[in-house]
Parts: C-alpha cells; structure tokens; sequence
C-alpha cells in the first residue's frame, strides 16, 4: 500500500474511533478522524479510504454516505457496525462492512481491496487520453513511469522506429505492444522475435522465411517475421545479440523494404514498423566492434528508457496490487503482504527488475494461499539486503577500525596494501554468508560481476563451508 494515502475515520464514538484509529495506523497508513458533523469539511484529495461508523441513528451515517459518494464517486468506503436489516440500498462505493469485534486481518483485506480500486481509477485517469487498456500494463504512478507514457503517446502515432533501452526484466516489450495497440496499425499483425534466443544459423529463415529444399529439413515452404508482420509491428527484442552478419541483411531490408527469402531470388515489398529493444549498451558495442552504426543510426529514431525496478521503487505498492489481482482473475487465491514485508522489498535491490517480482507474487501464492505475508515469510534473499546492508558495513567499519594508527604502528608505518586486501576479503566473505553462499546473489550485492567474485574468491581460498570439510 503506498504509504501517502491517508484513511479517514468518522465516528461519533470517541472510545470506538480510538481504537479505529489505532487499527488502521498499525497497518500502516496515515489516519485523519472526525466526527459526523465534521464529515462534510474533510478534504478528500490524496485519501485511499473513508472508514464511516454507524451510530444510534443510521439516517445520519447513510447521509454521510450519500454526502461522499456525491462528492466522489469512485471514493471507496467501509462501514463500521452498520445494521443489514436496514434495506436501504447502498452505492456501489461500499467496499466492505465489518462489525466490531473483527480481527486486524479483516481490516488489512478490507483496506486492501480499497488500494485495489484507487490505483486502477488512478491508472484508468493516467490513460483515458489514449483508450487503451494495455496502459494498465505499464503500473506506476512514479515520474520515470509517466514519462515513459508520454513517450509512448507521443511516438504512436508516427511510423518512427523506436528503440527501447533498459535491463531484463523491466518490460520492454509492454512498451513495444503499447506503441503497437496506439498506432494505425493496431489491427494489423504484431510480431516479436528474440534475436538472442535463436541459433545464428536459423535466424535468417526466422525473419525472412525460406523455400523449400533450401536447407537440410527444409521441406516445405515457409514465411519469416517480416512477412507475418506486413502491415504492422515487428518487434525485435534483444536486438544487441544478432550476429553482425545478420545485421547487415536487416540493414539492407530497413532500407530498401524487401527481402528475399532463404533459398530464393524473388523479392518480396513489406510494410513494417520496427520497433527493437536491447539490454545492452550498443554505444560500447558499436566501440567494440560488435554492433553496426549504421543500423543503430536506423534503429535509434526514437530512444525509450525503460527505468530499472530499483530506481522507482515507490511503484512497487502498485505493481504487488496489479500482480495479485491478476492471480486473483484467475481464480487462484491471493496474498496480503504486511507493511513490515513491504517495507523489506523497498530494500531489496531486484536485478531481475518487474519479472522477478512478479515470479515472487507467483511462489508467495503457493506457498500462502488467501494468507499474510511478514518479512519473515519472504525468500532469504529479499531479506538479505537488510542484513547485508548492517552486517557488511558492521565488518567494514570493524576491519578499519582494526588498522593501527601512525601512532600505534611504530616506526614500521601501515602496510596500507595488506589491510586494503583483509578489507576485500572480509567483505566478500560477509556477502557470502548473507547469500548463503549463492555466488550470483553475493556478486549482485557488491555490484561486481559473477566472474570477478569468483576469480576472488580462487584468489582468496574461499570455498564453500561443507565444500571445504568434505574435502
């Protein structure tokens, strides 16, 4: 839940609006009491929920009800003590009705479908310019998220080829079907490749098709991407990895707009819009030698930055909603993460960026269906950031602390490069620790690469601890 929405409470019962009061803070969220004659002043801006308590007469709290609904329509409300036997018809607006004594977890569902509902109405506003419910793909209320939707709006409605940056995992390839869905070629076919997940040798037949006989197992005649796309989007994911051979030939197609496919000399016009999509610096690839100027000329007209997860982690309250209700549309049953879990997630540094939250909604659903989730209940993993970020720092700080002063050390002086490699090696070993020994976890915590941590740790003697006693 984000934590700048604030949860109004309206009781004239001062006891049982204390206790509400109370309840709700201790799920985490800001909270504004008043009572009944007070509920007409209260400003609603920025507010998630209105938690309306009957009292001895429920005229005046249905009043209050009808005051707010009119207000603000799609404002979600929850009824405290409020009498079924009334018969009078309720708005759509009432999220639940709970009756005290109910248990903290009945809030913490009730105040969740409530956050629910505020983040697709805040996701609907974003996107009511463009019509398209694929917006609802890219969730985020953050200012690097909304950028990347002005981009997108701005480019959909032109044939420029748009390059889309960022790491694994970040969804770039929402952003190409967005642009797609945008464009006056939404009706027409949209085709992604991975030009790093096919064999080079059966790249060329993937994207311009072939004849038969040309190629051993070749026995029938076959359309490429191209040819499938004609008329709308070919989508060409990881487009850093395509051998430069291959990047020749689609130079070649880009400009000239036909090709030939694999085992025949007949051209074929196509019409397509290329929209590509990398992980991978090509300004150092280009210096490498590994990727043509000339094509990334061609394919950088339009340049999207899709932001990691870590740098606009005020979405993740968002995305964790979207994640779970998606389960939920499935049928299967969903989670409730407490704001202790919440808050550990905040700090975990995710490499794998939206796909590895979105596979942690996946195990937390198995593993606890329709229940709540702590920080203790979270993959040791997540947690380990919070424990890394003490603990290494605490090992750090130790080991300088341990180097002797110009005082202390004699005429001798400090052997400044013998503590700087006691300094490494004890670091190294903490991240160890913390990961459990998982080498690719400890080398994403001390942002180096999985190679150079293991080129250390030969350097250092670091094994494994039941490695080393079994040898």
């Amino acid at each position: 839940m984000s934590e700048n929405e604030t949860v109004l409470v309206i009781d004239d019962h001062p006891e049982r609006r204390n206790k509400l009061s109370v309840i709700v803070e201790f799920i985490g969220k800001k909270v504004v009491v008043a009572g009944y004659h007070d509920a007409k002043t209260l400003a609603l801006d920025n507010v998630l929920a209105v938690i309306i308590a009957a009292g001895n007469t429920v005229s005046t709290c249905l009043a209050i009800v009808q005051d707010l609904t009119k207000a603000c329509p799609h404002l979600p409300l929850i009824l405290i003590d409020y009498p079924q036997e009334t018969g009078e018809p309720l708005p759509r607006n009432i999220t639940a009705m709970l009756h005290f004594p109910f248990t903290y977890a009945q809030m913490l569902e009730a105040l969740h479908k409530c956050q629910i509902i505020r983040d697709r109405a805040t996701e609907d506003s974003l996107s009511k310019s463009t019509h398209s419910p694929l917006f609802r793909s890219l969730v985020g209320n953050s200012e690097s998220i909304r950028q990347v939707r002005k981009l997108i709006e701005q480019v959909a409605g032109t044939e420029a080829s748009v390059l889309v940056l960022g790491e694994s995992g970040t969804g770039k390839e929402v952003v190409a079907r967005n642009i797609h869905a945008l464009s006056s070629r939404a009706g027409k076919p949209f085709i992604p490749i991975n030009c790093g997940a096919i064999p080079s040798e059966l790249l060329e037949s993937e994207l311009f098709g072939h004849e038969k006989g040309a190629f051993t197992g070749a026995i029938t005649s076959r359309q490429g991407r191209f040819e499938l796309a004609n008329g709308g989007t070919l989508f060409l994911d990881e487009i850093g990895d395509m051998p430069l051979a291959m990047q020749v030939k689609l130079l070649r197609v880009l400009q000239e707009r036909c090709f030939e496919r694999v085992g025949s000399n007949r051209s074929i016009d196509v019409n397509v819009r290329i929209i590509a999509a990398t992980h991978r610096n090509l300004d150092t690839a280009i210096h490498e030698g590994k990727f043509r100027e000339d094509l990334y000329y061609r394919l950088n007209v339009f340049p999207i930055d899709m932001p990691p997860l870590r740098a606009r982690k005020e979405d993740i309250p968002l995305l964790l909603n979207e994640l779970i209700s998606r389960v939920e549309g499935e049928n299967r049953p969903g989670v409730r993460l407490l704001p202790a879990a919440l808050d550990t997630l905040s700090h975990y540094h995710w490499p794998g960026n939206v796909r590895e939250l979105a596979n942690l909604v996946e195990r937390l659903t198995i593993l606890y269906p329709n229940g709540i989730v702590d920080r203790d209940d979270l993959p040791r993993r997540f947690r380990m950031d919070e424990q890394t970020e003490h603990g290494i720092l605490g090992t750090e700080r130790e080991t300088l602390l341990g180097i002797a002063s110009p005082d202390q050390s004699g005429n001798d002086g400090i052997d400044l490069k013998e503590h700087l490699v006691k300094t490494e090696l004890a670091i190294i070993s903490q991240a160890l620790d913390e990961s459990d020994w998982v080498v690719a976890h400890a080398a994403s915590y001390l942002n180096m690469r999985r190679t150079t941590l293991v080129e250390k740790m030969r350097k250092y003697g670091l094994i494994r601890p039941e490695r080393a006693s079994s040898s």
